[in-house]
């Protein structure tokens, strides 16, 4: 069992007990964390001279006492940033076939290694955090690996990409400039030859991708960082305009929690509800985005936006009132 603890949390346990004024001493850390009487006297010296506890030992309670404040100090840059990199691993272990998940586990276990002293291991990371990403799609792991070389060698990419808008598979030669994660799926932004325009390839729709020997001049990121992040959502323009919802008191509650946008703005009503306006770029996907608060939530402007949600509406209420599906 005692492999199974984090060492840090015997100086956790330790520094707790001194403060109930329970006196632990190296029996008592042994017992609790069922390691060797030698072990525990080599933690509680690291904790008096390596974190600088003020431990004074009492002979009459047999254990140890502070002499003076103290406060355990937060793990150490490398191991907060190790944690980090960990953690980053678990959450994103779903979105590519695992393959950056290992490659991150692999390289946090490589930094442990060298701060021993004070440890998380994977096995705990995994009991603490978890992900769930609804609807992701996540990627080979051989595409991801093959698409990062690209990006980060600039070379041009050969992909083999399935579009569902017309159902179609096409051979596209691309230039891979940023690779973003996207509610749990990977999307590429790259330059793409076929079309001369900035395009957006998700991962997981490519069957193929081979970088190729050519190495192509990356454009300036004044040219696609806009792309990004100027708007509400994966779908992006050089301008974008307001949309303005009113969502009822009752799920205003859950909406002010959210942030759907760095620049959104949001705008008390006396009655409880809320008007929040985001900069959007495209409508598709925040009309679906919209559409899941029902009647809860009603656009104000624009007045296109008004116009899809009341046609998409209707074809809902029909597709209700016929025995056969609607399409």
């Amino acid at each position: 069992m005692g492999n199974q603890h984090l060492v840090f949390e015997r100086y956790l346990w330790f520094d707790a007990e001194i403060r109930k004024n329970r006196y632990p001493n190296a029996t008592s850390l042994a017992e609790e964390f069922e390691i060797s009487n030698r072990q525990a006297r080599r933690n509680i010296d690291f904790m008096r001279y390596s974190l600088e506890a003020p431990l004074v030992y009492d002979p009459a309670r047999r254990g140890y006492a502070y002499e003076s404040e103290f406060s355990l100090p937060e793990l150490p840059l490398g191991q907060r940033e190790t944690l980090a990199v960990l953690l980053a691993g678990n959450l994103l272990e779903a979105s590519d076939s695992g393959y950056i998940s290992r490659a991150i586990q692999r390289f946090g276990r490589r930094l442990f290694q060298e701060h021993s002293e004070i440890g998380i291991s994977e096995r705990r990371i995994r009991k603490c955090f978890s992900a769930i990403w609804h609807g992701h799609a996540p990627c080979r792991g051989a595409v991801f690996r093959h698409v990062s070389r690209a990006l980060l060698t600039s070379r041009l990419l050969s992909i083999t990409y399935h579009s569902p808008l017309n159902d179609r598979v096409s051979r596209r030669y691309i230039e891979p400039h940023h690779l973003q994660h996207y509610m749990g799926s990977w999307v590429l932004l790259a330059w793409c030859r076929l079309r001369h325009d900035w395009r957006r390839f998700y991962l997981s729709r490519m069957s193929h991708a081979t970088p190729l020997e050519e190495v192509f001049t990356r454009r300036s990121p004044s040219a696609w960082r806009p792309l990004l992040y100027r708007g509400f959502g994966i779908f992006q323009a050089a301008e974008v305009f307001p949309v303005r919802i009113l969502f009822s008191p009752h799920i205003a509650r859950w909406v002010r929690e959210q942030i759907w946008h760095p620049d959104q703005e949001m705008e008390e009503r006396p009655d409880g509800s809320l008007v929040l306006t985001v900069p959007v770029a495209d409508l598709r996907e925040i009309k679906m985005k919209i559409l899941q608060f029902g009647a809860e939530a009603r656009v104000l402007e624009p007045s296109e936006l008004r116009t899809l949600i009341r046609q998409e509406a209707r074809r809902l209420a029909r597709q209700y009132d016929r025995e056969e599906p609607y399409w």
